[in-house]
This record gives structure tokens, C-alpha cells and sequence, in this order.
């Protein structure tokens, strides 16, 4: 299958197998993040949870879900790349000495010296939240940018942090040049995607997912959990897909999948392109976290490199892998669910057997309530 970024989004799933797949050239996982992690209040590891019946689903053995549905008081796991990056950016403002060294009561500490500080994020939900709630435990003003059709749950969560929120008139792509305008010397922009100039921040957002990745390589090192054959994630603009390549590339896997929305494959077009390509237009999927027409381009080499195909996805597939997950007592936002979605979304072309071992990566819980009421309810088949 060949794609442009002028093609336009195609009405049915589509499976791209990844012409650019080299394992071997995938960068190791940046490990400096996690003692940071564990001094944040409340801290502990999330939990590795069965699904069985998305394992009938799929046809196979066992499907384990790695479920960031609630990391820190967050419906999230963005709260670990957003707390390293504000860790880093702060400690270079401030000159506090090598991030992988300060305790979050050290950044504290610091915060307090410094209240003019705000933090500035473009979100289209979690990464904002995250950064509010940081911005929150440290005691500094945070704003933070939203494209025009943000659920109205996803804005009171993020007002609910004490931030300033601004709902742009532009999609997410516009609405991250918004905020990229905005930095200065009492302003610190933490965004989870890159452009030039801007690079640090994004990088420490991805480094800051490791903590994600190193929960579920330590548990399956440690025998608690099989390797897995089959590894499905979401991407986004790549961040967080970048940081699964980087923790499960070189082990013995047989299978990385990547899951985006139909009007908002950029990195399958891209994979395809051989290079990166913007999207024409805005996206507009349920799955509100994936809605990105640019990929990362920190993320990029790592995510066009570690991933074997690229599912593509409507958002049926996706409110099919909410129910089959509300069914085993697992909440998935329509994000959160997606890359059970893309596998269910093109089952058929994948070659899943019934002796794999199937990883998935619950990124968010429900964010959206109506729409998750809707799409579960009382029917969770």
C-alpha cells in the first residue's frame, strides 16, 4: 500500500505492513526518570491486568493489559513524561544541578523561590492535565491550550487543576504553534511534540514514558510475566510509541503494532512516504489523544524503525476494545483502548495465533463520561 499526505482518509481499516522496520537501530530506553518518579507523592507502579475475554476476541492464549488508568491520581500515564520534563526544564532554569539527581521535594523546594514561573502546554487532554497537576503539587500557575471541540470533561478536569485554560479556534497542530509563541522568560512550555528549535522538552516527555515500559520489562525479568509475542500501542505524534520500541525492540518479540485513527495516520502515511508527512486538513476521531496530523520528529526515528506494521482504525474498532475490556472490569478511555482496537480492527491480515501471548498498553481510562456511557453502557460486547 502506498500513501501521501494527500491521499485522502480511506473509509475502511487498513493494515500497513512497515517498510521502514530495523529493530536494531532503535535506541536503548533513557532510565533517569525513574528515581524522579518514585520521590513523587503517592508513587507506585501500575498494574499488569488479564483480559480474557479480549483474548476470545483475538483468538489467542492470553492477552495482559498494562493499565495506566489511574497513575498518581491521573487518568493517564502522561503525568510521568510531563513531571520529567517540567523536572528537567526547571533544574536547567534554575540551575539546580543534573535532573537524574533532585527528589521532587528538591523541585519543590525550588518552586518556591521562583512563583512567577507558569507552565504553558498545548493538549488535546491528558498531556495538559498532566502538566496542571505537576504545576499544582509545585505550587506554580499553569495555562494550558486546547484545539476548538475538546470535550467539555476534558476541560473541566484540567480547569479542576487550577489552570488557566484557552480553547483555541484551530486544530491541535495550530493549537501547538499558539503555545509555542508563548515562551519567555516567565513562561516554560512543556509540550510532548517537537518542532524545530524546540527539542529538549519533547525528548524528556518520551525518556519520561521509560518508567511505563521498565514497570512491564522488570515484572516479565523478574518471572511474573511471559514475553510477550504480540505488542500493540497507540501513537499519538509518537511519544509514547517511541518509548515501547525503545523498551521491547531488541527482546524476542514477534510483533510491534502501532494503532492510529483513520483521519489521523501521519506516522503510518509517513512510514509509507518514507519520511515524515503532515496530514491535510483537522482530525476529528473519538480517539481524541491520536488526533495528530505531524509526527514527533524525536519520535520518529525510534517508531518508524521498532514497528513491524501500522493498524489503521475507525472509531468502531476502538468502542469494540472498550466494551471487550469493560467486560473484564477494565475502564478504557476511546485513546486508551485504541491499541486493542487496532488489533481487532484488522485481525484478519495480522496472522495472531492461539498460543501468543498478546501486551496492550491501556493509556488513559475514560475521559470523555457521556461519550464512554454511550459506547459501553449496559452492552459490553
Amino acid at each position: 500500500m502506498s500513501l501521501t499526505a494527500s491521499s485522502p482518509a480511506l473509509a475502511a481499516n487498513y493494515l500497513l505492513h512497515n517498510p521502514l522496520a530495523d529493530r536494531a537501530s532503535v535506541q536503548r530506553p533513557v532510565l533517569a526518570c525513574r528515581d524522579f518518579h518514585a520521590s513523587l507523592p503517592g508513587f507506585a507502579a501500575t498494574p499488569v491486568r488479564e483480559a480474557p475475554t479480549a483474548a476470545n476476541a483475538l483468538g489467542v492464549a492470553r492477552v495482559v493489559v498494562k493499565d495506566e488508568s489511574n497513575r498518581l491520581g491521573l487518568p493517564s500515564f502522561k503525568i510521568l513524561g510531563a513531571a520529567w520534563a517540567v523536572c528537567r526544564e526547571l533544574a536547567e532554569r534554575w540551575d539546580l544541578g543534573p535532573a537524574a539527581e533532585l527528589s521532587f521535594d528538591d523541585l519543590l523546594i525550588a518552586a518556591g523561590r521562583h512563583p512567577e514561573l507558569t507552565l504553558v502546554a498545548p493538549t488535546d487532554g491528558n498531556h495538559g492535565r498532566a502538566v496542571a497537576h505537576i504545576a499544582r503539587l509545585l505550587g506554580l500557575p499553569a495555562k494550558v491550550l486546547m484545539p476548538a471541540g475538546t470535550a467539555q470533561d476534558r476541560i473541566d478536569a484540567i480547569v479542576g487543576e487550577g489552570a488557566e485554560v484557552a480553547v483555541t479556534d484551530v486544530g491541535y497542530d495550530d493549537t501547538v504553534r499558539l503555545a509555542a509563541a508563548l515562551a519567555g522568560p516567565a513562561a516554560a512550555v512543556i509540550s510532548d511534540t517537537s518542532w524545530p528549535g524546540y527539542q529538549r522538552a519533547p525528548q524528556d516527555v518520551i525518556d519520561g514514558y521509560a518508567t511505563v515500559v521498565g514497570e512491564v520489562t522488570d515484572l516479565i525479568d523478574a518471572g511474573g510475566l511471559p514475553e510477550p509475542d504480540v505488542i500493540a500501542a497507540q501513537i499519538g505524534v509518537g511519544g509514547f510509541a517511541a518509548a515501547v520500541a525503545r523498551g521491547f525492540a531488541p527482546r524476542p518479540n514477534r510483533l510491534m503494532v502501532g494503532a492510529e485513527p483513520l483521519d489521523a495516520a501521519c506516522v503510518t502515511a509517513s512510514a509509507a512516504a518514507g519520511h515524515i508527512v503532515s496530514l491535510e486538513g483537522e482530525q476529528h476521531s473519538a480517539m481524541a489523544g491520536l488526533n495528530c496530523g505531524t509526527p514527533s520528529d524525536l519520535a520518529w526515528p525510534d517508531v518508524s524503525s521498532g514497528f513491524d506494521a501500522f493498524s489503521v482504525i475507525d472509531d468502531a474498532a476502538t468502542e469494540q476494545a472498550m466494551r471487550l475490556l469493560a467486560r473484564d472490569g477494565i475502564a478504557a478511555g476511546e485513546s486508551g483502548a485504541a491499541g486493542l482496537g487496532g488489533l481487532l480492527g484488522n485481525l484478519d491480515e495480522l496472522g495472531l495465533t492461539s498460543d501468543d501471548t498478546v501486551l496492550v498498553f491501556l493509556t488513559e481510562g475514560p475521559t470523555d463520561s457521556a461519550n464512554y456511557r454511550r459506547v459501553v453502557g449496559g452492552n459490553q460486547e
